[in-house]
């Protein structure tokens, strides 16, 4: 059976957590998709899932203009879960009743079922003492509460502060939960979304590895036949993966074209070059437009705006360079589903953090047509095909890297000299962390420049130059994160260093901003 023939739908009210709960359910090995809540009934029937999730989200089910599930969500007869929101507004739509509540619940809280269900049904962390009632721990983030559950469900799970914590209708197989059971600060959670995926849904592990690469191979090779594929390689994940993924397709039709933008980490070409070009024999043009990128970056402060004049001038090299080397038709990106998801645009309903030089930045009359085979794929799942396609593991589990480069760590305008101080202080951090261990403790860490001068003393001299700012941060889906904790004394080093070795620099801070409320990166 293909891989997406049985799957399950994530209807997204604008949770945060939206993306974290389709991973769930790819980690159950099922297939997932998230669509906005004002998604039409046709495009949902014609997707035909065995499941539907309706996620949290920000807005209060009691407002006169609040997110609504979709008309046709009761009609189709396939279970549905409701988590936070979702229940609320599952829960409306049945006859029940919602308040907002005095006392709301953020946090850890403790669930006691008072009946059981075939959600919850031999699924719990703990016993009460002195009785046979069962307990889990979960993560509550909520104001407003379940009052009055329709009449064809069942009260199942309460809070201190929610009568209603978990309802149920066997018969159906709808189920509201008012925690989220996708966050790691539930620790049943992912039980109960196999439980809901396979049990009650009846989807089959088909979402797996090989599944996945062969699926991915065949499409290539269809969509492509027998014409050439131009790639720009740029040193990340995505597109080193996207560049062995096609190698195995469709081997010389591959052309990889790397450009060096001037914007990118310590030593990159040479590395990219190595990898692909000697060990590999990926066929490698590389290009330095470093002239290019700064000149059409001159005088652009504003972040969204330089990853669109990014986007843009990738292409117009693209286009230029691919003159000389003949008719290529396509254009392989490395665009994975996050980054589809982040670029969403406002009529779905969802708020543009950032758009991505992949998606929101490509001039709509290119003449290449794309090729995205990691367009469903979260980033694990694209380092696990790195690994399985013969990637080195340290270029597959590289921390991630943005595709406009250093160009959007740098804040506000870029200057060449300003590059050269982010590229020397980041490489230091790098190395520091290696060598103590550190890196792969961290999901993610980078230099950042801040435009911004500050006073020190070298020596008996005043010196007046730039704040250089480190971030490393630990998750599990970068959806949300913590700052890393790193120690005292790795900091010591790094920030040394980089203040007696890199020559524009005074001083040296450390980003603790979690995500949310920051993002990871600074632009």
């Amino acid at each position: 059976m293909h891989s997406h023939q049985q799957k399950i739908l994530v209807i997204d009210f604008g949770s945060q957590y939206s993306q974290v709960i389709a991973r769930r359910i790819r980690e159950c090995g099922v297939y997932s998709e998230i669509v906005p809540w004002r998604i039409g009934d046709d495009w949902i029937r014609d997707f035909a899932p065995l499941g539907i999730i309706l996620s949290g989200g920000p807005e209060s089910t009691l407002g006169t203009d609040s997110p609504k599930i979709p008309p046709c969500v009761f009609d189709l007869g396939v279970p549905v879960l409701g988590i936070c929101y979702g229940m609320q507004a599952m829960a409306l739509q049945f006859g029940g009743a919602v308040e907002s509540s005095k006392h709301r619940e953020y946090g850890a809280a403790t669930v006691n079922l008072k009946q059981t269900c075939r959600l919850t049904q031999g699924i719990e962390d703990r016993y009460q003492d002195g009785s046979l009632e069962a307990q889990l721990d979960v993560w509550m983030s909520h104001g407003d509460r379940v009052t009055a559950i329709p009449a064809e469900f069942t009260a199942v799970g309460v809070s201190t502060n929610s009568p209603y914590a978990i309802i149920a209708n066997d018969d159906k197989g709808y189920y509201g939960l008012q925690f989220h059971p996708e966050v790691t600060h539930t620790p049943q959670g992912q039980r109960l979304i196999e439980r809901f995926v396979h049990d009650i849904c009846g989807c089959a592990s088909l979402w797996t590895l090989s599944n996945i690469i062969e699926e991915s191979l065949a499409k290539v090779k269809e969509t492509v036949k027998g014409e050439q594929v131009l790639l720009g390689l740029s040193g990340g994940v995505d597109s080193a993966v996207v560049a062995a993924l096609l190698h195995r397709a469709i081997g010389k039709q591959l052309i990889c074209m790397f450009i060096d933008t001037g914007l990118l980490r310590h030593e990159e070409s040479t590395k990219v070059m190595d990898v692909f070009s000697k060990n590999l024999g990926v066929r490698v043009i590389a290009i330095d437009a470093s002239e290019h990128f700064y000149a059409a970056l001159k005088g652009v402060s504003d972040p969204e705006e330089k990853r669109k004049v990014i986007g843009r001038v990738f292409i117009e090299i693209f286009e230029r360079e691919s003159k000389a080397l003949g008719d290529i038709p396509f254009l392989a990106q490395g665009t994975i589903y996050p980054d589809v998801i982040e670029s969403a645009h406002a009529s779905d309903g969802a708020h543009v953090i950032k758009s991505h030089h992949n998606v929101g930045g490509l001039p709509k009359d290119m003449k290449f047509k794309l090729v995205e085979p990691l367009r469903e794929l979260f980033k694990d799942e694209v380092r696990k095909m790195g690994l399985e396609l013969g990637l080195p593991y340290d270029m597959v589990y590289r921390h991630p890297f943005p595709g406009p480069g250093l160009g959007v760590r740098i804040l506000g305008k870029i200057h060449p000299e300003y590059v050269r101080i982010l590229r020397e202080a980041d490489h230091i951090f790098m190395s520091e962390l290696k060598a103590q261990g550190w890196y792969d403790k961290v999901s993610q860490a980078f230099a950042v420049f801040l435009p911004v001068k500050s006073v020190g003393v070298v020596g008996d001299a005043r010196q007046y130059d730039y704040v250089i700012a480190l971030r490393a941060v630990q998750t599990i889906d970068f959806m949300t994160a913590h700052w890393a904790h790193l120690p005292y004394e790795l900091l010591d080093i790094v920030s040394n260093r980089i203040v007696n070795e890199v020559s524009g620099v005074s001083r040296v801070v450390y980003d603790i901003s979690g995500k949310p409320p920051a993002t990871i990166e600074w632009e």
